[in-house]
């Protein structure tokens, strides 16, 4: 049977019958592929209608499905729930019942969102059921009128709320800073933030306090961009926020803390990685976003050149040995890999990761999270792994000799190891598992290819122009005008698709080298990175900088991204 999705409505749908394993597997599967919502890929596939569905998910939860076509509802009862928060939840307020708010909801079997409702009506709230698709136009034609709460309305609310402002000058106490954390404009502020990194495909998002200012940016496609910056003085309340959310301890403002915070924003299920960071003015914050709908595990997705694409698929498969990927942090090592991870999953394989941290949870695989801090390291993870029957083993990162060693050993008696170093390219990989102290013989007997990656922005295809480049430009890329032929270059100029950027999105240049015999012989003779790229380039390894120039010549990025990552 596929993997288990965690989808409440496919669950309870699928438990009372309502469909067969065959009809679930199909759903299940759609989902993983693309970010449909269950209830509308039940009806495009046949398996049920939509009046159907919605009675049961009522049923279930003991209210009643209502009907929003031409149903007018009264300004009153609108305003208990702002614009932003309808937009937000996907959420309708229809009117009283007995005293209580009755609230439609898209994704009613969400209790998180119906207690985050309850929160910011402070009222009772009854959820009820309705068609999803009448719940976004009804959303968009009751509050169309209405100006959206911005950041710029909301920061304004803060700054003239005069208790929040005093409560935050005067908040040094565990309890004073646990209250703010919890007044309304503040949990409104942290979800707004949160919710426009999720639209914005942010994959970070900083918390940044100075001497004079409280700093909020995001990175998007690996370009930081600053928001307007909120009151100085909130940035205490803020991280109290923040580290509730995260199950963090708030009264610890002297040492780092990482903590983990699962929500579901816009519609999709987001994991935010916490960090927290003492500094002088207060504690900088940053989360990692891992929007599991934006990310498709899928060697297929990866855009490799179908070269490396075929090399990588016949390799995963080899019952033994080690398959490296090397790069700079943020380039998608990790990614690759559970993709690799994610083809290789079948019922006769076990698989065992260790990693720091888990970043996703892949069905069927065995994912153990490092923690130096407990002595959980990943040397002791990889020695009780040989001790639990695997097939496959992914090790986050070969830091240190032992680390390396132990996966050595592990490719020598039969498993297939996958991991990831930190180097600038393919060929130094070899040189720094020499650097640190594992035997030339060891790695030449063991090491199967090395697959060197960078992120490429991507040009924004609404504003995608072409251009004539300068010699200069050319000269960059080790060009002359004689190399180019018909060849087209093209930039972005900039639109409201893209944010005035000119890109949107990223595409990874891969490098691949492949560990032949004329390679071994180089590393067992602990020949130099620039020696061993010599004689991989002889032998047809296309570089990082020549897989860019296919980015170009597709289309697909500038000149500027490739000279800046190769």
């Amino acid at each position: 049977m596929a993997e288990e999705i965690n989808n409440p409505l496919l669950s309870l749908l699928h438990g009372q019958g309502m469909f067969d394993d065959l009809q679930y597997e199909e759903v299940a599967g759609e989902l993983q592929r693309n970010a449909t919502p269950a209830i509308q890929i039940l009806q495009d596939f046949g398996i049920m209608k939509l009046d159907d569905i919605l009675h049961v998910m009522a049923t279930a939860l003991g209210t009643e499905v209502v009907s929003l076509k031409d149903r007018e509802i009264p300004k009153e009862v609108l305003s208990l729930i702002p614009a932003k928060v309808a937009q937000m939840y996907k959420c309708l307020p229809v009117g009283f019942s007995n005293g209580t708010l009755q609230v439609a909801l898209a994704d009613p079997l969400d209790p998180a969102k119906s207690d985050e409702i309850n929160f910011i009506a402070k009222r009772d709230v009854q959820i009820v059921v309705a068609d999803p698709g009448d719940i976004a136009r009804a959303i968009e034609r009751q509050y169309g009128q209405e100006e959206n709460e911005s950041f710029a309305e909301i920061l304004k609310e803060m700054g003239d709320d005069k208790l929040l402002s005093e409560a935050a000058a005067a908040g040094d106490n565990l309890k004073a800073a646990e209250e703010l954390a919890n007044q309304v404009p503040i949990v409104k502020f942290v979800n707004l933030v949160l919710q426009q990194a999720v639209v914005d495909r942010a994959s970070d998002i900083h918390f940044e306090p100075f001497e004079t200012e409280f700093r909020i940016r995001y990175r998007v496609d690996g370009a930081l961009y600053e928001m307007a910056p909120p009151p100085k003085h909130l940035a205490l309340p803020v991280a109290s926020r923040i580290k509730i959310m995260a199950n963090l301890n708030i009264s610890e403002m002297r040492l780092p803390q990482d903590g983990r915070i699962n929500l579901h924003i816009a519609g999709k299920q987001v994991d935010l990685r916490v960090s927290t960071l003492p500094t002088a003015f207060g504690e900088s914050i940053v989360l990692r976003v891992l929007d599991r709908s934006s990310v498709n595990l899928e060697v297929e997705s990866l855009g490799f050149p179908k070269y490396v694409y075929d090399f990588v698929t016949e390799v995963i498969q080899r019952p033994n040995g080690i398959f490296v990927v090397t790069g700079p942090t943020g380039c998608g090592k990790t990614t690759t890999l559970y993709s690799c991870l994610r083809r290789v999953n079948t019922i006769d394989s076990k698989l065992l990761t260790a990693e720091d941290p888990v970043e996703f949870d892949i069905e069927g695989i065995m994912q153990v999270a490092v923690n130096e801090a407990i002595g959980m390291t990943f040397s002791k993870a990889l020695k009780a792994f040989l001790r639990q029957d695997p097939d496959i083993i992914m090790v986050g990162e070969m830091r240190d000799l032992e680390t390396a060693q132990i996966s050595i050993q592990a490719s020598l008696t039969g498993h297939l190891v996958l991991s990831t170093l930190h180097t600038n390219d393919s060929p130094g990989a070899v040189t720094r598992l020499v650097d640190m102290g594992v035997e030339p013989f060891l790695i030449s007997s063991t090491l199967m290819a090395v697959l060197g990656q960078r992120l490429v922005r991507t040009i924004c295809k609404n504003c995608r122009t072409p251009f004539e480049p300068t010699e200069q430009q050319l000269s960059l890329l080790g060009l002359s005008p004689h190399d180019l032929g018909d060849k087209i270059f093209h930039y972005g100029r900039g639109c409201s698709t893209c944010n005035d950027t000119g890109y949107k999105g990223r595409k990874g240049i891969y490098e691949l080298l492949v560990v032949s015999d004329a390679i071994r012989n180089l590393i067992n003779e602990r020949a130099p990175t620039v020696v061993v790229r010599q004689k991989a380039v002889e032998l047809g390894m296309v570089t990082l900088r020549e897989d860019g120039l296919r980015g170009i010549f597709d289309g697909d990025t500038t000149i500027d991204e490739v000279v800046k990552y190769t």
